[in-house]
This record gives C-alpha cells, structure tokens and sequence, in this order.
C-alpha cells in the first residue's frame, strides 16, 4: 500500500487515463529548481524536464511548452526555428501567465494536460534518458515514468532545441 502523498493532478490523471505508468517522488518541502527537484527525489539531474513555457512578442499571444533536460539550457531561436509557419520572437512567461495558461503553479508546471493550442516541444536528447522525471503539478510531487510515455502522453514533437554547451 502506497502511504506516500499521492498527487490528484490533471497530469496524473491524464496519465491514468492513457494508461502510462509513472511512480510517485514525494517532497518534504516545494521545490523550485533542478538541483532541489532532483535532491529531494533521490534522481539525477539529467533526468529531470525542464518545462519551460514561452510566449510570442506581439499580439498573436501564442505558446509554446519547451522542454529539456536539468543540465541543459534551452535555446529560444531553436525553438522557433522548428515551429510551424512564422512566429515571431519568443520570450518567457511570467509567473501569473504561466498559471494562468497552464494551471499550475510555479514550482510544479508539467507539459501535460495544457490547452490545445499551446504547442510542445522537446529536446530530442530526452529518447535517450532511460527514465524520465516531471513535476506533477503539486508543489510536494514529482512524477518519474517513461520518456516515451511522456512524449505520448504530451503529444510532443521533437527536435534539437538544448544548448549542450557546459563548459570545458
């Protein structure tokens, strides 16, 4: 019997009802970085995804989910060299949009169960992680489950967007 929290998301239940398995990775405490996320569950930072949501400059309001790995650094002309049709400059969303658009809060944003129009996007070195690490979308909960269910679930796309620079 599993006596851990057991988070009641809208990505643990989008994961149930696609069938994916995943384990639950209680914390003692929010999280708010990779190190921590990674600390207080007992994974390496490789591992974790970075969900990152980005918003086109301009009028358009549009976003778009980047994720990649801990270590890495996400690469913004990247992303939108692999979007469809023209976007226009991508920057960061603030805390209040991105619980506004998400529905997670800071700390616990996930690239799962996000509306339809918001596009996911992640790097392609995230196939090659035998595991996967995610928050849950509670701040006490990270999920740990298959890349490729992840992918599925999220219906991501692919594509080199990671900066793998780290030094010499």
């Amino acid at each position: 019997m599993d006596h851990t929290h057991r988070p009641d998301t809208k990505a643990t239940r989008l994961l149930d009802a696609h069938g994916a398995s995943y384990v639950v990775l209680p914390h003692t405490r929010p999280v708010y970085t990779v190190a921590e996320a990674a600390e207080q569950r007992g994974v390496i930072a490789e591992e974790m995804v970075k969900s990152i949501l980005l918003r086109e400059s301009g009028s358009a309001g549009r976003y778009v989910m980047a994720c990649v790995l801990g270590p890495d650094r996400l690469d913004h002309r990247a992303v939108r060299a692999h979007l469809p049709g023209p976007w226009a400059r991508l920057t960061f969303a603030g805390d209040e949009e991105i619980r506004a658009v998400t529905g997670y809060p800071k700390g616990a944003v996930n690239p799962l169960a996000l509306p339809s129009d918001v596009l996911i996007l992640f790097d392609e070195a995230i196939v090659h992680c035998r595991r996967v690490n995610i928050s849950s979308g509670d701040l006490l909960a990270g999920l740990e489950l298959d890349p490729a269910d992840l992918i599925r679930v999220a219906g991501a796309s692919l594509a080199p967007i990671a900066e793998r620079d780290r030094g010499t």
